[in-house]
Order: structure tokens, then C-alpha cells, then sequence
């Protein structure tokens, strides 16, 4: 594991101020393990220290420490060290391994969700309403990786090229690289904060007595992409977009 005033991402003065959770995920991937087993979000809603998201939630914040703790006395996985990958590997990982997640999951999910509300709704309503938040998200998700895949991506990796090369990085037709990050950022927010509201209605994705296959499928999937969509947010907005933009701005080398 890299210590942390070595690491990229981070300046000297970091030590100055509490790490967020996203960037103790960024130094060490393993501990995004623990904050999942808490519910804390680490990626849409992980530039907050961990103080601060333990005292909002009522969480008792040495339990969380300790255990974050006994992960500094273990080896870490240098295959989970997102942070030094070029960023051309990074943006296809993100594709290959959780864009197409998404799009393999939103069929079974959207089936599931319609499924499980007509037959179940009468007797639980919240599903009705869980049924709508996924079909926006379903539907904002898929729009959002369009843009990425055919837009973001290819100049962050043409970019990225260019940097490995010597070569001048091209100007992009959006201007500067943060306004479409910023744009992707907002629609992770969005995602994210829908994603809560479903964790929330279903009680963190708790089946009821009389909930069926269908139900108890549903909600063991639901949870599942909620998890990798936390992976997959972290990725982008704690790594890849920063270095995108560093780079951009003559900070880092790719």
C-alpha cells in the first residue's frame, strides 16, 4: 500500500485535513468493504470525511476506525490498485467490467421490479414505488454510459495517449474536460441518491415473511447492483475524473 504522501492523487497538505472516505478508498480499495458493511457511501456521496458521515447516521465512529485499522496490518492486493493504471486501461476496465454489468442486469431487474410490484403492491406498496425509482434510473444510467462510451471515454483515453507519447493533447469540442465530468458527476448523484431512497423502502433490501422467490430474488439483485454501482461510481469519480482533469491541466502523468 502507498503511503499517502506518495500517492498521485494527493498533495502534501492532505495530511492537513481529514481524508474523505473516497480518498481512503482510493489509497486502499479493501476498506470500501467496511464502509458497505455500514452503509456509507464511499462514491457519489464520498467526499465527506468519516466523522462527519458517522455522526449524520449515528454510527459509532472508533467501531468503524478499528476495523479500517486491521486492514493497514494486512498485505494489500496490487491487483485492486486502480490508482496506477494508466488511465486509457482504467476508462476500459470501467466499460468492460461494470458498464456491461449494467446493461446484462437492467432487463432482469426491470422485469423483476414490474413483476414483483403488480403481484405483491396491494400488500406492499412501497414496492410500487420502488418499481419507479428503478425504472428512471434504468433509464438515466443507460443514457449516461451512451455519453460516456461515445464521448468521455474516447477523449479521456486519446488524451491519455497523447500524454504517454509526448504528444500535444488535443483540444475537445465541450472545452474543458470538466464540464462534461461535472454533468457525469450530477447523474451519479442522482443515480445514487435513488438507489438510498430504494435501500430505504426495502428496508436494506430485507424480505418480508410472506415474500415470494420473485420477491426475495429482487431484492438480493437490487442489492447487488447497488454494490457494484457503488464500485463503478468510485471508480470514476474518485480516480479516473481527477486524473482526467490533472492531467488535463498539466498535473499528471498518465
Amino acid at each position: 500500500m502507498i503511503p499517502l504522501e506518495q500517492h498521485p492523487l494527493f498533495p502534501l497538505e492532505i495530511a492537513e485535513k481529514p481524508l474523505t472516505v473516497g480518498e481512503m478508498v482510493v489509497a486502499d480499495y479493501r476498506k470500501a468493504d467496511v464502509f458497505r458493511k455500514y452503509g456509507l457511501d464511499y462514491c457519489c456521496g464520498g467526499k465527506k470525511p468519516l466523522e462527519e458521515i458517522c455522526r449524520k447516521k449515528g454510527l459509532d465512529l472508533q467501531t468503524i476506525q478499528n476495523e479500517l485499522d486491521q486492514l493497514d496490518l494486512l498485505p494489500s492486493n496490487p491487483q485492486q490498485d486502480f490508482g496506477h493504471w494508466p488511465l486509457d486501461r482504467l476508462s476500459e476496465y470501467i466499460v468492460e467490467r461494470h458498464h456491461r454489468y449494467v446493461e446484462d442486469s437492467l432487463p432482469i431487474l426491470y422485469e423483476l421490479t414490474n413483476k414483483v410490484a403488480r403481484v405483491h403492491g396491494e400488500r406492499h406498496p412501497e414496492l410500487i414505488k420502488i418499481a419507479q425509482l428503478f425504472n428512471a434510473v434504468a433509464q438515466e444510467l443507460q443514457m449516461h454510459m451512451l455519453k460516456e462510451e461515445r464521448i468521455l471515454f474516447p477523449y479521456i483515453q486519446q488524451m491519455a495517449i497523447a500524454h504517454q507519447n509526448g504528444k500535444t493533447i488535443p483540444t475537445p469540442v465541450f472545452g474543458s474536460i470538466e464540464n462534461p465530468i461535472q454533468m457525469m458527476e450530477a447523474e451519479h448523484e442522482s443515480a445514487g441518491s435513488s438507489l438510498e431512497m430504494i435501500r430505504q423502502l426495502s428496508s436494506d433490501y430485507t424480505p418480508p415473511i410472506d415474500a415470494c422467490t420473485s420477491y426475495r430474488v429482487l431484492f438480493a439483485k437490487l442489492n447487488e447492483f447497488e454494490q457494484d454501482l457503488h464500485q463503478h461510481v468510485h471508480l470514476e469519480n474518485n480516480l479516473l475524473f481527477p486524473k482526467a482533469i490533472a492531467m488535463e491541466k498539466g498535473k499528471f502523468a498518465a
